[in-house]
């Protein structure tokens, strides 16, 4: 009975620990504060910040600037961030060292923001592509395949660190078979397992949409591509098998990304997993084009009906870069 209740699958309360999990489980249409999460570029360099070229109104920041940029939008009514680590003077290796180091800007950041946001929920992304100099999401072998084994012990590796460090979400975005497990168990030996979620990237299609964020982090493969372990963009079944694969891991939490094109996949995901709050990651190319959609009103009325639309689909939570922007619009209208 012990084991039983230890493995993965059966623990419950890592999706409801948080007051912003637990209003993920009661889903409708609207589009509130705890519908979104804001992904946030995070720098080594303490006070920077950098505008994002190809992304209006979006920067990088280093720690000191990112904490007075989230003072202002927790005040906002902000509930949660998803944030991704970038180095340029640390060292990139094969193995993504840096990745949980004492140095990283992500494990360094955690506990001051957990410190001065306690409501904020904070998921960090869970990938080696910043930190490996092949620029892969995990370790190659000695062919330039991907090590499958090494790879998924990594992973779990560091989402453990960010796990100790104060992340209460960690989000594997590698989509390396069976990586939800090892993630689970690390936690579960750790006693972690009811104050950390694992909100899996579990249907992340080899997109051509996510170029501007690739441009920012720094993270587009030195050779090949990740068609190898990101799904094609015409797979449905794929799409469920990997979501079905992260369900029985025990993943708190499924994700579809992109969004706006995948809502077909959002639908069916929602429709297998009704139980599972699901997120949509509204990514940096349909930020992007939306953003070329007009200016004010327009830009607004664009946008929201998209909004509309991922929820109707099924999405729980949207993880969008216009976060700040919602924000506004939502305290305009009450």
């Amino acid at each position: 009975m012990s084991q039983l209740f230890l493995s993965p699958e059966h623990v419950l309360q890592g999706g409801y620990f948080h007051p912003t999990l637990r209003r993920l489980q009661e889903p409708d249409t609207s589009i509130e504060p705890h519908n979104l999460m804001y992904p946030i570029f995070l720098l080594e360099n303490d006070d920077a910040v950098q505008p994002v070229a190809s992304m209006p109104n979006v920067y990088r920041y280093g720690i000191n600037q990112l904490m007075v940029a989230l003072k202002e939008l927790v005040a906002k009514g902000l509930r949660s961030i998803l944030i991704f680590g970038i180095i340029e003077k640390l060292e990139k290796d094969p193995k993504g060292t840096n990745a949980d180091s004492a140095d990283n800007p992500v494990v360094k950041a955690l506990p001051r923001i957990r410190a001065a946001f306690p409501d904020l929920l904070i998921a960090v992304d869970v990938c080696l592509c910043p930190y490996t100099s092949h620029g892969h999401c995990g370790v190659l072998s000695p062919s330039g395949a991907i090590d499958h084994a090494a790879s998924v012990k990594r992973i779990a590796e560091v989402s453990l660190t960010y796990a100790k460090a104060g992340a209460q979400v960690v989000a594997p975005s590698d989509m390396m078979d069976n990586r939800i497990k090892a993630i689970k168990d690390a936690l579960v030996a750790n006693k972690l397992q009811n104050q950390v979620s694992v909100l899996s990237y579990s249907c992340k299609f080899a997109s051509s949409m996510y170029g501007p964020f690739r441009d920012t982090m720094k993270s587009s493969p030195m050779a090949g591509d990740r068609k190898c372990y990101q799904l094609p963009p015409g797979s449905a079944g794929l799409a469920a098998r990997a979501a079905a694969r992260d369900v029985a891991e025990g993943a708190d939490f499924l994700m579809v990304k992109p969004g706006l094109p995948y809502l077909d996949i959002v639908r069916q995901t929602k429709d297998r997993y009704p139980a599972h709050p699901l997120f949509i990651y509204q990514v940096s190319g349909e930020y992007a084009m939306i953003c070329k959609s007009g200016d004010g009103a327009e830009l607004y009325s664009v946008l929201m009906e998209t909004l509309t639309c991922m929820r109707r689909a099924g999405a729980d939570c949207i993880i969008t870069y216009f976060a700040p922007l919602i924000l506004d619009i939502i305290a305009e209208k009450k």
